[in-house]
């Protein structure tokens, strides 16, 4: 678990403090969006689009400011080591969560049309895409709040799952819009979705692999699998 950095510089500390609390607020808004427009979908609520809709508003806002934050910190501070690996993955970080709630707002516009469908289509694998996405996320930033690397590289291993659980969705959509081609619109929302659900695990993913290279200086993106390259024994010179 990473350790505490002590700066000389109190207003440096202060603002490397309030970048990381931001952040997390930020995640968490997003795991907000998630939720509720998965909820919207699944019990086919139209009315959580306008709270879907206000998180992503803050979410973007967010992504401005922390972007504004870290360019300052690295123009004036100069960061090092950990510190400046921090500051240029806040940059990386802020760009997934947005797209994040992004994707949310995505699930959440399709709800009108599935709502008013004459026929409804099945769901097929998508709660469970929901509830591994979900946990992707949770985990991914839960490993950047507590600095723990060996989080992050679990989440990596549960990207599998997701697509595998898309592929199973998509072909089963198609061979029921097949069976019902009045209804292609809605079943084209189950399709939607599931890929919506697909890109919020890739965003996670990229989150989960910031967090290994915070925390270890260990660029583990475009690796075949997770645990194919070891994490480096030494943390020194963090």
């Amino acid at each position: 678990m990473r350790k505490p950095t002590h700066h000389t510089s109190n207003e440096f500390e202060l603002e490397l403090r309030e970048i990381r609390g931001q952040l997390v607020a930020m995640g968490a808004r997003c795991e907000r969006a998630v939720q509720l427009a998965l909820h919207a979908f699944l019990e086919r609520d139209p009315g959580r689009m306008s709270e879907v809709l206000a998180i992503d508003t803050k979410v973007n806002a967010d992504e401005m400011q922390l972007d504004e934050m870290a360019v300052r910190v690295l123009a004036l501070r100069q960061p090092v080591a950990y510190d400046l690996r921090f500051v240029t993955s806040t940059l990386k970080f802020v760009t997934d969560l947005e797209r994040i709630s992004d994707e949310a707002v995505n699930i959440a516009e399709r709800v009108d049309t599935i709502a008013k469908a004459r026929l409804t289509p099945p769901v097929f694998a998508i709660p469970h895409m929901g509830e591994l996405v979900q946990k992707m996320l949770r985990e991914a930033l839960d490993a950047f709040v507590e600095g723990d690397a060996d989080r992050a590289r679990a989440v990596l291993l549960m990207d599998d799952d997701v697509d595998e659980a898309y592929g199973a969705t998509l072909r089963s959509t198609i061979e029921w819009m097949g069976q019902n081609p009045t209804e292609i619109p809605a079943g084209m929302c189950v399709a939607s979705v599931a890929k919506y659900l697909e890109r919020i695990a890739d965003h996670a993913t990229n989150l989960a692999e910031n967090v290994v290279y915070l925390e270890r200086g260990d660029d583990v993106r475009h690796r075949g699998s997770a645990t194919s390259h070891p994490p480096p024994k030494s943390t020194k010179g963090r």
